[in-house]
């Protein structure tokens, strides 16, 4: 079932995933409604949470941390992110802990998680801080870190495929747009050459009789 909102989980951690909620022109957390459902399908909070304090402070809060996000993941990748920077990261991992979750009794009989207390903002903005450091320092993590190579699309990724070959965020998304795009290039370079020469046939010599005058 696709993600609500066109919302996207498959960079490989929370923080690239919330770095992935904007690019193309496109807003994914617009609202209140979008965070709230971006924050269950990304793990940060189990599905049984309580976000009705979510609003529009607490987007423009994680909008901050997503612009935060970008600037020093892609700064890392090509080379190392300001000191700056790296201390805003720092601060917004300080903040209180989301409150642990337990495991209850669902209707069904199933045990899932649940948070004693509803979450603040500043603990989730913490938890995705906290995703993105562990990441950064990680050898393996930051080994596996790759742009892709789509046409204008700025989302990073891990790569865990097999050989590490993998080239875009979405084989879908941007690896369709590209197979497409190159089989346009192809067409229009055959519609663009010059249309073959048959061989000629050269026809027998003529030859003239001279007439009497």
């Amino acid at each position: 079932m696709a993600a609500p909102f066109d919302l996207r989980f498959d960079c490989g951690r929370i923080c690239l995933d919330l770095m992935a909620t904007t690019g193309r022109s496109a807003e994914r957390l617009a609202g209140p409604e979008q965070l709230a459902a971006w924050l269950v399908g990304a793990g940060v909070v189990p599905g049984s949470a309580q976000l009705g304090a979510v609003d529009r402070g607490w987007v423009v809060r994680f909008r901050m941390l997503r612009e935060l996000l970008r600037r020093v993941v892609h700064d890392e990748l090509r080379g190392r992110a300001a000191d700056g920077d790296l201390r805003l990261l720092n601060a917004a991992a300080a903040a209180a802990p989301v409150p642990p979750a337990r495991a209850v009794r669902a209707d069904d009989g199933a045990l899932v998680r649940a948070l004693a207390v509803p979450p603040d903002c500043a603990g989730l903005l913490a938890a995705v801080a906290r995703d993105a450091i562990g990441m950064l320092t990680d050898a393996v993590a930051r080994g596996q870190l790759r742009q892709c190579e789509g046409e204008s699309c700025a989302l990073v990724y891990l790569d865990t495929s097999r050989g590490r070959r993998r080239r875009w965020c979405s084989s879908e998304v941007c690896g369709n747009r590209e197979r497409v795009a190159r089989h346009r290039r192809r067409a229009e370079g055959r519609a663009g050459r010059p249309p073959a020469v048959s061989a000629q046939v050269p026809l027998p010599a003529v030859r003239t009789v001279p007439t009497n005058t």
